[in-house]
């Protein structure tokens, strides 16, 4: 009987055959009233039958589906012999220690299991069903007391007598934060997108009903009254066979940009008078207040001085848009050369109980000083030219001097002489800048010929004990990123600027002096940017502590006060997990869930990102409190998504000391 291919027949079948045989007895009771109610009105018979029959073939499929599911468990429960293995009886496995166990269970299988665990086993699972056989009884005790006229009595007259209820017709009606602008309308019920903070209503016309929603709220809506709902965050609501979702759009902050001028650092010509500055401001549904921030900085080094101005920004047509343009003059600007010149944009929306305020990145106008203050107000410390240095704004006038007196057929050698010579400022220049890299080679080896008219027989003179030996004789190599102190911007701008004298110097050695003005140019582009490098703007954005009250001072009154310190949560967002957990332990079965579950579940679905999944959750609870058994599994993987991951346990090492071992009593 219990052969290995037929163990899963074997055991289910007679189990069936009990639990059939215990229910048809409940079966029995409520067919038997609805076929006594037959000599006294057929029709009426006629219907009790069919329902009895009906909930007794939707009772045997239901118990059919248990057994054939739950039977090992139920095994497990009654036999203990079996050693709560009997789901290995319903699956075939390839784990040969599986196997093993089955081939076991098998053998003790007859001993163990036979008619009487059987008909335990139905006892025990399949409870008493008295109601539907009491129903049917009272049916047909309600059908043999009425009395005859009434039970063949037209349906228009039973009608007439007993008017049919009125169902109850909904409508919805929105109201908009009057800061929208939005106006309020009726609607009939369905799926809708409404700005937050707005009031939805219900009304009902006809009789009363209830209005469900999916965060655990119940609305009662009377006959000819409404119920209002504040949308703060998207819902499913539910009134009878009605379904929609309410989905809430919040309120965008504002967004600012600058359209001129476009760099965020943008350098003025020396001689120019006027710079446009053109802003923009947009929002979704209207701009409160828009304002323009300057900030003047004057001076250099510490005596650095700020002054700062608003201006506010003008409101056109359409309140959700400001765009402002001017062309300033620098006078009213208040720039001089050598200012510098911040600003930035800050637009607040209209949302008068929780607006946004969004601020645009800063941008900067620079004037620059004079040309006589080019090197001299440089950032780097210590760089101050000799007198005979000539500076980078010098060597490209005569570079394009040269250019323009070449047009007129300038004798060659007069040419050649002029260009090396220019070549040869630049390399002193080039040579100033480079010590502070760590250079110590040149091109073309000119450095020697700034000495020719020194003595030529230098080697020759007599050494005494004050002679430097390391610096005549010596040659010092240091590391380019290691001889100076200087920051690593500071270092690629110094670099970028050599490169550039490097071409140039090149160009004016091969005669080529207008190949060598673009060089020339960015070098003192980059010498440019070293001396605007000590000058640094930053936000005032640190922390403000309210002023000190002098009369509650050494007092001892702590009344109204409270910690800056923020209550500190659980990262993990355990809070309420075990709850969870043990909800949806229990929503893998059938059984009753425990007391308060959907509360527990909508707090716990309300962590959810996203208003497509927080929906869909609360439609799974809608189900499952609706007595829907397959809902209970989409509901129980939304719970398990809420949970988080179990934290990785990794075992530490302990030292073997023997001190250790003395302090645990272990032998040493």
């Amino acid at each position: 009987m219990h052969a290995e291919p037929d163990l899963h027949s074997a055991i289910e079948r007679p189990l069936w055959h009990a639990v059939l045989r215990r229910r048809v007895p409940w079966w029995l009771a409520s067919v038997v009233p609805a076929l006594a109610t037959l000599p006294a009105s057929v029709p009426a018979g006629l219907a009790l039958l069919a329902g009895a029959v009906a909930w007794a073939a939707w009772d045997a499929r239901h118990w059919r589906q248990r057994t054939a599911t739950q039977w090992p468990r139920w095994l497990d429960d009654a036999v203990p012999a079996l050693e709560d293995s009997s789901g290995l009886l319903a699956t075939s496995s390839t784990s040969p220690l599986a196997n093993l166990q089955r081939a076991r269970l098998a053998a003790r299988l007859r001993e163990a299991v036979g008619p009487a665990q059987f008909a335990a086993i139905a006892r025990a699972q399949t409870p008493t069903s008295w109601w539907p056989a009491a129903l049917a009884t009272l049916a047909a005790v309600a059908v043999w007391l009425v009395p005859a006229g009434q039970r063949t009595a037209p349906r228009e007259a039973v009608g007439a007598r007993q008017p049919a209820a009125v169902a109850a017709v909904l409508t919805m009606k929105v109201v908009p934060p009057r800061y929208t602008g939005v106006q309020p309308y009726d609607t009939a019920p369905r799926d809708l997108q409404v700005p937050r903070y707005s009031a939805v209503q219900w009304c009902a016309k006809g009789a009363g009903t209830t209005v469900q929603l999916g965060d655990g709220t119940a609305l009662n809506v009377a006959s000819g009254a409404c119920a209002q709902w504040h949308a703060l965050d998207a819902v499913s609501w539910r009134s009878g066979a009605l379904r929609h979702d309410i989905r809430v759009k919040a309120d965008q902050p504002p967004t600012v940009s600058v359209a001129a001028p476009t760099e965020a650092v943008h350098q003025l010509a020396p001689t120019r008078a006027t710079v446009r500055i053109a802003v923009a401001a947009r929002d979704d549904y209207g701009i409160a207040r828009a304002t323009l921030h300057l900030t003047l900085a004057r001076g250099s080094g510490e005596s650095i001085r700020f002054s700062d101005r608003e201006v506010p920004l003008p409101q056109g047509r359409d309140a959700r848009r400001r765009d402002w343009q001017k062309d300033w003059t620098l006078s009213e600007l208040g720039m001089e050369p050598g200012d510098e010149l911040y600003f930035f944009v800050r637009a607040t929306d209209n949302d008068p109980e929780h607006p946004h305020t969004v601020q645009s990145p800063t941008h900067t106008l620079r004037l620059p000083g004079p040309e006589a203050e080019a090197l001299d107000s440089s950032a780097l410390p210590g760089m101050v030219k000799p007198e005979n240095l000539r500076s980078q704004r010098q060597i490209i006038i005569d570079t394009e001097q040269l250019v323009a007196d070449m047009r007129g057929k300038l004798p060659a050698a007069v040419v050649r002489e002029r260009s090396e010579g220019i070549a040869a400022d630049q390399a002193q220049l080039r040579r100033r800048y480079g010590q502070f890299l760590g250079e110590e080679s040149t091109l073309f080896g000119d450095e020697h010929e700034e000495h020719a008219g020194h003595d030529d027989h230098d080697e020759h003179k007599p050494m005494n004990g004050a002679t430097n030996m390391a610096a005549q004789f010596g040659h010092a190599h240091d590391m380019e990123d290691n001889a100076t102190i200087f920051d690593p911007q500071t270092k690629t701008v110094l670099r970028r600027a050599l490169s550039a004298m490097w071409d140039a110097e090149k160009a004016l050695r091969a005669i080529a002096p207008s190949s060598a003005l673009p060089p020339e140019y960015k070098a003192l582009a980059a010498i440019k940017a070293l001396q605007q490098a000590e000058r640094v703007y930053l936000h005032r954005a640190a922390f403000e502590p309210p002023p000190i009250k002098e009369d509650k001072r050494l007092s001892g009154d702590t009344a109204g006060a409270a910690s800056y310190r923020r209550a500190q949560v659980a990262a993990s967002g355990t809070a309420g997990s075990a709850d969870v957990r043990s909800l949806a332990g229990a929503l893998s079965g059938d059984g009753a869930l425990p007391a308060l579950w959907s509360r527990t579940a909508v707090d716990a679905l309300n962590r959810l990102p996203g208003e497509d999944a927080k929906l869909a959750a609360q439609r799974a609870v809608q189900d499952v409190a609706d007595g829907c058994v397959p809902c209970r599994g989409t509901l129980r993987a939304w719970l398990r998504a809420t949970l988080p991951a179990n934290p990785v346990l990794q075992a530490q090492p302990e030292p073997d000391t023997p001190l250790s071992r003395a302090w645990q009593g272990a032998p040493r």
